[in-house]
C-alpha cells in the first residue's frame, strides 16, 4: 500500500538516457524524476514511444549497446545503479532485487527447456535450494500462480501452455527469484480481456502475499484502474503527471492526461466516435522547446512553446507539469468527459 511517509525503495533523480543511431541522438528520458515507496503499485502509463520501457530498462540495466545514461541517478536501496557497468555487477540486482515480467510470455520462455527446469533454475539461483527441496519449491511455485497439477505441468514444454497459463509462468519466474520491487511490462497485452482481469488479481495477490512492491508499463489507464495507488503520466520521455489513482483519474491537471482519458472506450459518448489524441508524438531526435505536448494541445498557451514548465504541487500526493497551474495563467476547463467522469466518483466505474 502507498504510504508517502515510508521510505522510497526506489529514487530516481533527473535522469537522462540518449540512443545513437546512424550518427544521430534520440534523447529518449529528458530528467526523469519519481519516487517509489516499498508495498506500493505504481502504474507508469503513455502512448507508445513515450519511454517507459527505457526507463524501465535502465532501472533493470538492460539498455540496447547504442543507448546510455547521460546525466542524473538511479539509487535503489542506498545503491546508485548508473555505476554498475558490467553483467556481474548487475546479477547482484537483476531477478535477486528488482524482477520483471515482460509483455510476450512466449519470448520469455526458453521452449526446448520443460517449465519446471526454467522455474527450479531460478530457486536454485536465487533461494539457494537444491534436490528435492528445490524441487517442491517449483511445485510451490507453480501452485501458488494457480497452475493445477503441477507435478504433470512441472514437466511440459511452453507450447503446451495457453497464453494466459504461459504469462503464469513467468510470474512465477519472477516471484521465485524473492525480489523487492517486481516490474511488470505490459503485462497483459498479448492476453484477452477475461485473462487479462485474472493475470491483473493473481500479480495483486502475489504483492499482497510477498510484500512486493509492483510497477505497471502500460498504454491504457483503463487496465491500472484496479490495480495502482498511484499512477505516473509519461510523454516524450518525460513524467507530466503523477498522483494516487483517484486524483490522476477525477483531478487531471495535464492536458495530456485528459486526452488519454478521453481515449478510454468507456468515457465513449453512444452513436458518436471515439476520442483519439490529434497529430503525432515529437521527434526525440530533435531539441525539444517548452511543453513536449503544446503541438497537439488546442488548449496551449503561447508560454508553452518557449519554455519548458516546471512541475507544479498540487496536493502532497499530486504534481503536474503543465502551465496551466500556474496562478498567472487563464482558467482552463478540463473536458466535459472528464467533468462526468469526476461525477461518478469511485475507480470501479472506469
Amino acid at each position: 500500500m502507498y504510504n508517502p511517509d515510508s521510505p522510497a525503495i526506489l529514487s530516481i533523480a533527473d535522469l537522462h538516457v540518449k540512443f545513437t543511431l546512424r550518427g544521430q541522438t534520440l534523447h529518449a528520458l529528458r530528467g526523469i524524476c519519481l519516487d517509489v515507496y516499498q508495498g506500493e503499485s505504481l502504474a507508469i502509463v503513455g502512448e507508445s514511444g513515450s519511454g517507459k520501457s527505457v526507463l524501465v530498462k535502465t532501472v533493470m540495466g538492460l539498455l540496447d549497446a547504442n543507448g546510455s545514461v547521460t546525466g542524473g541517478s538511479v539509487c535503489y536501496d542506498g545503491r546508485e545503479l548508473t555505476q554498475y557497468k558490467t553483467d556481474r555487477d548487475w546479477m547482484q540486482i537483476r531477478g535477486k532485487e528488482i524482477a520483471m515480467v515482460f509483455q510476450d510470455p512466449m519470448t520469455s520462455l526458453n521452449p526446448l527447456k520443460t517449465i519446471g527446469a526454467q522455474v527450479r533454475e531460478a530457486v536454485e539461483r536465487h533461494q539457494g535450494l537444491k534436490g528435492e527441496a528445490a524441487y517442491r519449491a517449483v511445485l510451490e511455485a507453480l501452485a501458488d500462480v494457480g497452475i493445477d497439477d503441477p507435478e504433470r505441468r512441472y514437466k511440459q514444454y511452453p507450447h503446451e501452455f495457453s497464453g494466459g497459463m504461459r504469462q503464469r509462468v513467468v510470474i512465477a519466474i519472477a516471484i521465485a527469484c524473492r525480489p523487492r520491487i517486481l516490474i511488470c511490462d505490459e503485462p497483459t497485452t498479448a492476453l484477452d480481456v477475461t485473462i487479462q482481469a485474472q493475470i491483473l488479481r493473481l500479480i495483486r495477490q502475489m504483492q499482497k502475499k510477498y510484500d512486493l512492491t509492483t510497477i505497471y508499463i502500460t498504454h491504457d489507464l483503463g487496465v491500472v484502474a484496479n490495480v495502482a495507488d498511484r499512477i505516473a503520466v509519461m510523454y516524450a520521455g518525460d513524467i507530466v503527471e503523477i498522483g494516487t489513482c483517484d486524483e490522476v483519474f477525477y483531478d487531471p491537471k495535464h492536458p495530456y492526461t485528459w486526452a488519454l482519458l478521453s481515449s478510454l472506450p468507456q468515457l465513449g459518448v453512444k452513436s458518436q466516435p471515439l476520442y483519439s489524441i490529434a497529430g503525432t508524438p515529437p521527434n526525440l531526435f530533435q531539441e525539444i522547446r517548452g511543453d513536449a505536448f503544446a503541438p497537439r494541445n488546442p488548449k496551449a498557451l503561447k508560454i508553452d512553446f518557449v519554455k519548458r514548465p516546471p512541475m507544479f504541487q498540487v496536493t502532497p500526493t499530486h504534481k503536474a507539469r503543465t502551465w496551466l497551474l500556474d496562478p498567472r495563467a487563464p482558467k482552463v476547463d478540463c473536458p466535459e468527459n472528464i467533468r462526468l467522469l469526476r461525477q461518478k466518483g469511485g475507480k470501479h466505474h472506469v
